[in-house]
Formats: C-alpha cells, sequence, structure tokens
C-alpha cells in the first residue's frame, strides 16, 4: 500500500537512479520536480519526456516536472531525495539548504563516503544543514533500469526518526516494491558504500578467468570484511545481513548491470581506468570508495584485505594478478 497523503517530491539528480526514482514517485501517485546539473540535458528529458541516455524508452508520465533550477525545483516542497554522485552531494545540499521548510523531510540514496573526507553521508548532511530536518538513506539490491520497468525489488529506509523512515517508505513501497525500515543508518550507508569495492573485486576476478568458486569465496569474504568494518563504525550486525548488507553486495558482484563490476571485470581484461571510465560514461561509485575505505581501514586499525588490493590495482597500479596473489597467499587463519 502506498501513503494516503501524497507530498510533491523534489528529486535532486537526473541520472539513471534519480530518473527511476521519480517515475516511481511517480507511479505511486507523486507530484516528482526532477533537477540535474546540466541544462542541455534537462531540456533534453523536458523534450523527450524520457531519459534516453540513461534509461531509453521509458517514458515520462506527465506528473514529473523537469527543471534546471534548483529554486524552481524546490518551490512549496518539503520532501526530498538526493541521488546525486557522492562527489556532488555536499554541494547539492549546501544550495538546497536554505530553501528548505523547517518541516522537510530529506532522504538520499546516493551508496558511497564523501571523496576526501571518508564521512558517511549522513555527518555530511548533519553538518551542512546543522541537524534541523529529518533525514533517512535509502538503500538496497536495486539496479535503476529494473526500478523504473517497475519490476519486482525491495529496499531498506534507515532513519533515527522512525516516522521519517515509515513516510519515506511509503513514497516508494508499492505492490511491486517491498520497503523494510531501519534505525541503523551508520550500518545502511556502510552497507551500500563498501559493496561497491567488493564489485570491483568481483570482477576482476572474472575478468582474469578466475571462474565461479573465486567469486563466491571473494562475496563470502567480502561480506565478512563488510560486516567487520561496519560494526566498527557503529553499524549493526543484522544490518549486513539483509538487503543493504548481503543482498546489495550479492547483486553487485554477480550481474554486469553493475557499474562497478564492469570496472573490475576491465582491469582483469588488461584495459586501463581512465580508458574504463571514459567509456563507462557514469560514476563508479567503488573507485573512490575504495581509497576512502583504505583510508579509514588505517585510521581505525580494522582489518580489510579486499579493500587494500582494490585500492591497489587502483590507485598504485598493481596488476591484478598481483592482487589475486597477495590475497591467496595471505598467512592460514580460522574463518
Amino acid at each position: 500500500m502506498t501513503s494516503e497523503k501524497k507530498y510533491p517530491v523534489t528529486v535532486l539528480g537526473a541520472g539513471s537512479w534519480g530518473t527511476a526514482l521519480a517515475l516511481l514517485l511517480a507511479r505511486n501517485g507523486h507530484t516528482v520536480l526532477l533537477w540535474g546539473h546540466e541544462a542541455a540535458q534537462l531540456e533534453r528529458l523536458e523534450r523527450e519526456r524520457q531519459n534516453r541516455a540513461y534509461l531509453p524508452d521509458i517514458a515520462f508520465p506527465a506528473n514529473i516536472q523537469v527543471h534546471a533550477s534548483i529554486p524552481e525545483a524546490v518551490k512549496s516542497v518539503s520532501r526530498f531525495l538526493i541521488a546525486v554522485p557522492s562527489h556532488a552531494f555536499r554541494a547539492t545540499l549546501t544550495a538546497l539548504g536554505p530553501l528548505m521548510p523547517n518541516d522537510a523531510i530529506l532522504a538520499w540514496a546516493t551508496k558511497g563516503l564523501e571523496p576526501g573526507s571518508g564521512k558517511l553521508l549522513s555527518q555530511v548532511a548533519i553538518e551542512v544543514l546543522g541537524g534541523r530536518h529529518a533525514l533517512a538513506v535509502i538503500s538496497g539490491p536495486t539496479f535503476a533500469r529494473e526500478v523504473a520497468l517497475n519490476m519486482p525489488t525491495a529496499l531498506t529506509v534507515a532513519s533515527e526518526h522512525e516516522k521519517a523512515a515509515e513516510e519515506v517508505a511509503s513514497w516508494l513501497r508499492n505492490e511491486r516494491v517491498r520497503v523494510y525500515t531501519s534505525r541503523d543508518v551508520a550500518g545502511v550507508q556502510l552497507g551500500g558504500a563498501i559493496k561497491n569495492v567488493m564489485a570491483i573485486a568481483a570482477g576482476i576476478s572474472d575478468g582474469l578467468g578466475f571462474g565461479a568458486n573465486a567469486r563466491a569465496a571473494l562475496i563470502t569474504r567480502g561480506l565478512a570484511e563488510l560486516t567487520r568494518l561496519g560494526i566498527a563504525m557503529g553499524g549493526q550486525k543484522e544490518t549486513f545481513m539483509g538487503l543493504a548488507g548481503a543482498g546489495d553486495l550479492i547483486l553487485t558482484c554477480t550481474d554486469n548491470s553493475s557499474r562497478n563490476r564492469r570496472v573490475g571485470l576491465a582491469l582483469g581484461q588488461g584495459r586501463k581506468l581512465p580508458e574504463i571510465l571514459a567509456d563507462l560514461g557514469q560514476e563508479a561509485e567503488g573507485v573512490a570508495t575504495s581509497r576512502e575505505l583504505y583510508q579509514l581501514a588505517k585510521k581505525i586499525n580494522v582489518e580489510l584485505p579486499i579493500t587494500e588490493q582494490v585500492y591497489r590495482v587502483l590507485y598504485e597500479n598493481l596488476p591484478p594478478q598481483a592482487a589475486v596473489e597477495a590475497l591467496l597467499k595471505r598467512g592460514p587463519r580460522q574463518e
């Protein structure tokens, strides 16, 4: 069941994920004001009434309005959903903050840590907004196109404010989308961030031709790594066994719709990172997240062997084969 009250919702970020969420909200009866930072792209979206670059052949319903101006996109709105890349999160919030009413609810579906600081996006939101608004994070095993096509999906919404979590869940919930709520804001964010790094690792393994056994081992040990860091950062173990942890990890490590997995596949096949990212044409959050996690692990003294090797491949030009050998040569230990 969807919420009886249909607030207008501003979606900030008109990439594949932001557009998919806008389509879901519109399908659920909300007026959606969709904003993106590229005026030319937004003009195309409005003219063609679809996002041909990222989600072709999925028509926009009449209740999606496209806006190139943040002030226009947020006028008379008190419900906001951010789906910009992590590197643009702070700047987007900085522009949005002064325009938000006191009773606003802000949710985001960005999966990553802030580049440069390694902060959780909830920490960034509190810094920028001063704790004046209810905050929620949306995560789980989701590919944008499947959500846009109204295929069965399950999500988690986490907030320290139970009413905010339930309201944001009601924006998204329908007969095809099941939404759970959580109070583990840190854990849900970390699960969504760390799994992208593990997807790069799984892609590297498959790109090297190492097969299903190696992929299963990487996913399993990746889950252990995710859980170890997540608990050290204040997350709850149960979160990492759920949709925002194991669910999202399995999805992104095993299906080529994952941009992060595709980065790893190409690296394993011998291609260079700049060329891979140029061809990808969209964000692969795991690239920046691997650097932040590597530095964070050293700071808090948590062992992240898979993350370390992904970091070395991406930032120290370690050959992928050597990275896998380094993992296999680690000393014996109990599981």
